[in-house]
């Protein structure tokens, strides 16, 4: 009873905020942009990945990254206007 307990217990643990610095570490060694990569506070869990088409291995990358750091990736598509 105590080690399922404890097992229910590790999966609730709330997500960690992840800084600016951090995020952009990320995101420059996955190939993208400074600030492309963000942590909400509202929703910690999620990391979203806010890009134009990323790369399957920007993805993957990103993908990853979350998985170690107990997160969900979320890839936002967004189409800039050229201009």
């Amino acid at each position: 009873m105590l080690v399922s307990t404890l097992a229910l217990t590790a999966c609730a643990t709330p997500a960690r905020m992840h800084d600016e610095v951090q995020l952009n570490n990320v995101a420059l060694g996955c190939g993208l942009a400074l600030g492309e990569l963000i942590q909400d506070e509202s929703e910690k869990k999620l990391l979203l990945l806010v890009r134009d088409n990323p790369s399957p291995p920007q993805r993957a990358c990103i993908a990853k990254w979350a998985r170690r750091n107990g997160l969900k990736a979320v890839f936002v598509n967004i189409k800039f206007p050229e201009g």
